[in-house]
């Protein structure tokens, strides 16, 4: 079994269609995260506990997503010293932005990553992952490279196809 290197946590299982974006992105470049639903209000000596062994546990990177408030991020890069990637989650009636600043603006010397709110942040969180132990897996690095002139392709086969309406 290959061993885990980022871990997922989410603040509900309601989070999960969300997430799930999150976890076969990461899928496609082989990656098999750790994968927990957890949270930081609820059950937060879990969150503690969590974040205090993940790097013994061989996890690299950590994954945190919750809405609302979205205290997961900041309580979990708290307790360690991984790189912790944060996404707002939309819920409530603020639609996802009280999750964006609660993400965002965390105090010095508690750094969270922050990315997108909703499912774009889900699939650039683990892009952003990736990244990071891109760092020093060059196999990683390979398939990133090669998802980006993948991505490049696409966007100029969309622009013949254009031009070629366009006459």
């Amino acid at each position: 079994m290959t061993k885990k290197r980022v871990a997922i946590v989410f603040g509900s299982d309601s989070d999960w269609p969300t997430m799930e974006k999150c976890v076969k992105q990461l899928r496609s470049f082989g990656e098999n995260p750790f994968v927990e639903v957890m949270s930081a209000h609820r059950n937060p000596q879990r969150v503690c506990d969590f974040a205090t062994n993940a790097e013994r546990e061989g996890i690299v990177v950590i994954i945190a997503a919750a809405g609302m408030s979205n205290a997961l991020a900041g309580a979990i890069a708290a307790h360690t010293t991984l790189p912790v990637i944060g996404i707002p989650l939309v819920s409530g009636s603020l639609q996802g932005f009280d999750a964006l600043l609660s993400t965002v603006q965390m105090p010095p010397g508690i750094p969270v990553a922050t990315v997108s709110v909703g499912d774009a942040g889900a699939k650039n969180a683990a892009l952003l992952a990736v990244q990071i132990i891109s760092r020093f897996d060059e196999e990683l690095a390979k398939k990133y490279r090669q998802f980006k002139e993948d991505q490049a392709l696409a966007v100029s086969k969309r622009n013949d196809a254009i031009q070629e309406k366009l006459g």
